[in-house]
């Protein structure tokens, strides 16, 4: 565990102190594109902070590399190169995007190259755990499996990057669970070896979502880009990947049946936000004939912001879900069912109540607002509150002139 630490902290001081270089870079060259309708943030702020979590990553890969703990996972260097080109393809495409606004074609090709260049050198999904055996498809079912698993995740996690610290938080949190469930499955597969190349992953990209979050904390000094959020989307997808059918659960010592299901269960709960905004996205797209990845002001975090939340609460919110649903998930490898059950339950409700809370604050003011006599001292206030009633008393003749 404490080798895992010390690659983290390595990806997180290397990835904030190089987050400070390219911000005042940044703002020397005036690299920063003109904020867009869409935008929440309303002053130009240098979107290339990718760079920093790239580099970061390569040089913890490079300390790992060193480390004798993880020579196993470097006897086989194919698998790490193409994690590295793929990453690179990824930023390099990024950048550009960020900074002249590419059409989502390019992007998309871009992204299936990179998606292709991992399976062709074994990165890729050959076998699911089901209920304690191993379904096995082919190379081309693996081969397709492993290309929409990767562009999906790293689709998602863009599309969410709406608001400040929001992707570098939810991932942090969704990392830290995922690299917890992985450090243990290795310790239950293995009682002296405790490395592989999915923790790693998963201890790399904490570091850098942490190391990149001061400067990305609301209000923001430097956001991700697409290059970044694609990049913890790749990193993302690879470390599920690199887990998944790497360990039969049959060889667990668990007989349960939804513990079995973990290895497929968890990187879907720990993308359940993103996952569900990227599918609301495309449905909302493709239903008004637009392009599928074109852009809107119709994301999650903007209906949070529109509900009445402010933006550190609609932040909140996101890691409060994303907690919940992760946690919950890997309690079920953890404790019996019953205590899971009844902490998602718990969970969910909470943030229920807490996202819906200003709806529900909206309508004891507008109860009030409409209760409210117009002679009333508080009878601006109610005008305030329906913009349709302050329209129409400021249309209308002065009181004295309504009888002429």
């Amino acid at each position: 565990m404490r080798i895992y630490l010390l690659v983290a902290a390595i990806s997180a001081v290397v990835t904030f102190g190089l987050a400070l270089v390219v911000y005042k870079l940044s703002h020397r060259f005036r690299l920063y594109p003109k904020i867009r309708e869409r935008d929440v943030h309303t002053r130009p702020t240098p979107r290339l902070g990718g760079i920093a979590m790239f580099i970061g990553m390569v040089v913890a890969f490079a300390v790992a590399s060193q480390v004798d703990g993880f020579r196993l996972v470097f006897v086989n260097p194919g698998p790490v190169f193409a994690i590295l080109g793929a990453a690179l393809i990824i930023v390099v495409i990024g950048v550009i995007d960020d900074l002249i606004d590419l059409d989502w074609t390019i992007k998309l090709a871009a992204q299936i190259l990179a998606s292709w260049l991992l399976v062709w050198q074994g990165v890729a999904i050959v076998s699911l755990p089901i209920a304690g055996t191993l379904a096995v498809g082919s190379g081309v079912m693996s081969l397709i499996i492993s290309l929409f698993a990767v562009v999906l995740v790293m689709n998602a996690i863009n599309f969410i990057d709406g608001l400040d610290g929001l992707v570098a938080g939810v991932c942090l949190i969704a990392n830290g669970v995922f690299f917890l469930y992985t450090f243990l499955l290795i310790q239950e597969g293995s009682a002296t070896d405790y490395f592989n190349l999915a923790a790693l992953i998963s201890a790399i990209l904490i570091g850098a979502c942490a190391g990149f979050l001061p400067l990305n904390w609301h209000p923001a000094k430097l956001f991700m880009g697409d290059a970044g959020a694609m990049l913890v989307g790749l990193l993302m997808a690879t470390s599920a990947i690199a887990v998944t059918g790497v360990i039969d659960p049959a060889t667990l010592g668990r007989r349960e049946l939804l513990p079995a299901f973990i290895p497929i269960l968890l990187p879907f709960a720990i993308l359940v936000l993103p996952l569900l905004d990227f599918g609301l996205a495309v449905f909302r797209r493709l239903r008004a004939g637009k392009s599928p990845f074109s852009a809107d002001r119709k994301h999650l975090h903007h209906r949070l912001l529109d509900m009445g939340h402010s933006h550190f609460h609609a932040v909140l919110i996101f890691y409060a879900w994303t907690a919940v649903v992760s946690v919950g998930c890997l309690l079920f490898f953890l404790v019996p069912s019953g205590y899971a059950v009844v902490f998602l339950l718990v969970g969910l409700i909470v943030c229920t109540v807490v996202t819906l809370a200003p709806l529900s604050r909206r309508k004891v003011v507008e109860a009030t607002a409409q209760s409210t006599e117009p002679e009333s001292p508080e009878a601006p206030i109610a005008a305030s509150l329906d913009p349709l009633d302050a329209a129409s008393g400021a249309l209308s003749p002065p009181a004295e002139t309504k009888g002429a």
